[in-house]
């Protein structure tokens, strides 16, 4: 069997790995039949930091190409994706295209297979925030009614495909997230030496990331966002690993301060109040260092679907930077707060966050990437 894995960003990378590691465990054991993967990186995330860093932190195999399709509107980007993958694609001919998520990548290869008449299978399928604006919700809503294999992380997932209509070829899996992070959470408590480097203390220091497009091109959200993270730095620090796109926004409206003439911001401080408190922004880190940052972290602030996720696997309480999240249930157990971009909401919902175990479990037993081969494998014999 033939297998095209399609990704462009960090959380791709993250689940496109465990389900490697599952295919390459089936051929280790010589079930047949040998499943033949190949991985197309589009290059939607470009930057070192954030792309080869986590192919080989996570052990995933090299793409056969890299498509070069970097910056640019969503348009454009999804435009000189599309055609590449139709070009590669018509070349090789696969049993199925696997998609992750909900990037321009994502639909793009949805696009394409589609087109091609080739079957999608769609991993984190039937997530939805209901939020039309989210340039992420267009991709999630299209590629689920073009797929022909949806594996949902949770029932809710389930839901929101059969209100759509969307009820063959629905299988609940779990979160191949959850894999992701019990496979690699030991890993990089005995490798990463990021609170060492950065002189934290455990469970001392907040955790901040924002990337999403609705806050960094929204001047008035992104400005609010910064002042309730400056304001909860007066009292604990506040580590923000910066994505590009989010220094740039910063720059345009004055909150940035280079370190140096040399515009290295390494560990830099904006913002800062007393010594040894302060917004300290570091440049983006690696798959491990993330998690020991989150796993560290006595709570989370983010925009990220993924790491919000990620907050509850690890149980840290997180704060929301959104008014609304298609991981429901984190919201549901009290476990995630959603502070949108006002500073007084962000600071009254650090304020509300309690400490403890989420209380229920749906994101599945961690053998979410097991369940999506076995289930390939059955289908395939079924076309």
């Amino acid at each position: 069997m033939r297998i095209l894995t399609i990704v462009g960003a960090r959380p791709q990378f993250i689940k496109a790995a465990v389900v490697s590691r599952a295919i390459a465990e089936h051929n280790r054991q010589k079930k047949n039949p040998f499943i033949h993967e190949e991985i197309v990186h589009t290059g939607q995330h470009y930057d070192v930091r954030m792309s080869q860093i986590f192919f080989d932190e996570l052990g995933l195999p090299p793409p056969v190409v890299n498509l070069g399709v970097g910056s640019g509107t969503h348009g454009q980007m999804t435009a000189r994706m599309l055609e590449k993958l139709e070009r590669l694609m018509e070349a090789n001919r696969p049993d199925w295209v696997l998609v992750y998520g909900d990037t321009n990548s994502t639909l793009a290869g949805a696009l394409a297979a589609a087109k091609l008449h080739i079957p999608i299978a769609h991993v984190e399928a039937g997530l939805r925030s209901f939020n039309r604006r989210m340039p992420e919700e267009i991709n999630r809503v299209v590629t689920d009614h073009l797929a022909q294999m949806h594996f949902c992380p949770t029932q809710s997932a389930v839901e929101n495909l059969a209100r759509e209509g969307i009820t063959k070829g629905v299988f609940h899996v779990g979160d191949v997230m959850y894999d992701a992070a019990l496979v690699f959470a030991p890993i990089a408590r005995q490798k990463s030496r990021i609170l060492e480097t950065l002189q934290l203390r455990p469970k001392q220091y907040y955790l901040a990331t924002i990337h999403r497009a609705e806050n960094t091109d929204q001047p008035d959200r992104l400005a609010g966002i910064w002042e309730g993270l400056r304001r909860l730095a007066k009292t604990c620090p506040v580590v923000v690993p910066l994505h590009p796109r989010t220094r740039h926004a910063l720059q345009k409206l004055g909150l940035w301060e280079s370190a140096d003439a040399s515009g290295n911001t390494q560990a830099l401080r904006l913002a800062a109040g007393p010594s040894g408190n302060g917004i300290r922004v570091i440049e983006p880190v690696g798959f491990l260092d993330m998690i020991r940052l989150e796993e560290a972290a006595a709570l989370i602030l983010t925009d990220s679907g993924g790491v919000q996720k990620e907050a509850y696997f690890h149980q840290v309480p997180c704060v929301t930077l959104r008014d609304e999240t298609e991981w429901v249930e984190t919201v549901q157990t009290g476990w995630n707060r959603l502070a949108g971009s006002d500073p007084e909401r962000i600071q009254q919902a650090v304020l509300e966050t309690q400490p403890g175990h989420p209380g229920i479990w749906p994101y599945g037993d961690g053998t979410a990437a097991e369940k999506i081969v076995r289930i390939l494998l059955r289908e395939q014999k079924s076309i």
